[in-house]
């Protein structure tokens, strides 16, 4: 083969070596790091756990798409839309010892929801289980996403977090940074968007009013929300998590998976709900991780 048609024939060809390059500037690009492919794989056994262990249910799933005929017209897109996002967000800055942290308020905070909303039958499942253990994981993961989501908005909107000190800092400090204004209207809206939420989630949880778990719903969200740490933080987490959770209840309910008592598909409460229960998991992360110093920091002390 002549020396010109050899040059121009390996010029359109890639070599081992700069497809590892490219790989690995998709993977950057994407904040992939080690612990994101333990992660995926974590979620992809999971799920293949759930499907095993309830194969009936995903029996009966499938059951509904003719796939002699034009099964895409019938097959689940949103679903596996949603599924595929939520596996590239929690691959993105994966980091295996803070998402434990996620992972273990996830699960925990993700049954006692479920068997609050189950039990008072504000909402209820197909299977009439109360509730079905094969839905609690996807709480977890869920949870996930909506930290990467949270650190997405983190970044592309204007505003700083609050040190976790803020209560310490001087006065004429605040009112000087290039912030102030900012931080003002985060204040005004974490008020707005919150007590709007409370009186939402009053009117729609009125029927079970009678119901102690309704009541100790209704107080842990009161004292969350009289208790900011960070107004900017909470709003992009509550924005975060009912993006996420729109998603998430309008497959639900439309497949009819998860119904309310409403018939609604989904009701307005329900997606922001998932907004609030984000920003409680986040809180409780914050405090189980305060007293784990708190009682590390009075060991030290306590040691000769």
């Amino acid at each position: 083969m002549p020396d010109y048609i050899r040059g121009s024939y390996n010029s359109g060809m890639s070599t081992p070596r700069e497809k590892n390059s490219i790989l690995r500037q998709v993977a950057a690009s994407l904040g992939w790091t080690r612990h994101s492919y333990y992660l995926l794989s974590g979620f992809i056994l999971l799920c293949g756990l759930i499907v095993y262990a309830w194969w009936p249910l995903a029996e009966e799933a499938l059951a509904y798409i003719d796939w002699s005929g034009p099964w895409w017209r019938y097959f689940d897109w949103l679903l596996v839309g949603i599924w595929l996002v939520m596996s590239l967000l929690i691959m993105s800055g994966a980091d295996l010892r803070k998402d434990a942290w996620i992972v273990a308020v996830g699960l925990v905070g993700g049954l006692v929801i479920e068997s609050w909303g189950t039990q008072t039958e504000i909402w209820w499942y197909y299977t009439a289980e109360r509730p079905p253990l094969w839905i609690i994981p996807a709480w977890p993961i869920a949870s996930l996403s909506i930290d990467r989501l949270v650190r997405l908005l983190r970044r592309w909107l204007p505003g700083e977090d609050l040190p976790r000190n803020t209560q310490r800092v001087p006065r004429k400090n605040k009112e000087n940074s290039a912030n102030s204004a900012v931080s003002a209207v985060n204040k005004i809206l974490y008020w707005i968007v919150f007590l709007a939420f409370y009186a939402l989630m009053f009117s729609f949880v009125w029927p079970t009013l009678d119901k102690s778990f309704t009541i100790l719903a209704l107080i842990l969200v009161a004292l969350l929300i009289l208790t900011p740490t960070d107004y900017r933080l909470a709003l992009l987490t509550f924005a975060a998590g009912s993006a996420l959770g729109y998603f998430l209840e309008l497959w639900g309910t439309t497949r009819e998976c998860w119904t309310y008592y409403t018939l609604a598909t989904p009701p307005v409460f329900a997606v922001f709900a998932h907004g609030m229960a984000a920003l409680a998991f986040w809180r409780t992360m914050l405090l189980l991780q305060g007293m784990i110093r708190w009682g590390i920091r009075n060991s030290e002390i306590r040691q000769p």
